[in-house]
């Protein structure tokens, strides 16, 4: 269980490796990473975005198919090849007008860290690194890519009644 108001959360942002996708990935011949992607994941960043709840990605990572993917499921604010992720975080909150602490960040590695100071639920998965873990409001019992989202999205949703409402019954 999150130990945060979280009544106040309005957004999600994601990192990709590591959070939405597995730590360990295949590389394709062309040396592209084949990033896993979790259905359940999934289905509750469509049922996010539908309920009205902002969606972003920031990723280092600079891939169609993370593109492809994730405006698939809704997600219109899609930031690829951030090498550094406060700057990216910082427009989707001029664009959109989120207070800090209404925005949940669920990173893994060191480059999400000065991000994740920022935010007022900063989420780590299990296998994140010791550093994230530290600065972390809350360690999620999944590891990345194997339904960190889906928990965090889930207990959000459920604490403001949008769970199991008319939303949820179709994609």
């Amino acid at each position: 269980m999150i130990n945060y108001d979280l009544s106040k959360i309005k957004a999600f942002i994601f990192d990709v490796d590591g959070v939405l996708s597995r730590q360990t990935i295949g590389l394709s011949a062309d040396g592209e990473p084949l990033r896993t992607a979790n259905i359940k994941d999934g289905y509750a960043i469509n049922l996010a975005v539908k309920n009205g709840y902002g969606v972003a990605i920031i990723t280092g990572g600079n891939t169609t198919s993370v593109r492809v993917r994730y405006e698939a499921l809704g997600v219109k604010d899609i930031y690829q090849k951030s090498r550094i992720k406060m700057g990216d975080m910082l427009h989707y909150i001029e664009k959109t007008g989120y207070q800090s602490d209404e925005i949940v960040y669920i990173g893994d590695d060191i480059p999400d860290y000065h991000v994740m100071c920022q935010v007022g639920l900063p989420v780590a998965p299990a296998d994140a690194a010791p550093e994230i873990k530290e600065i972390a409001k809350y360690i999620s019992p999944y590891n990345g890519g194997e339904g960190v989202a889906r928990d965090v999205i889930e207990q959000v949703l459920k604490v403001q009644g949008n769970w199991m409402n008319e939303e949820a019954f179709g994609w």
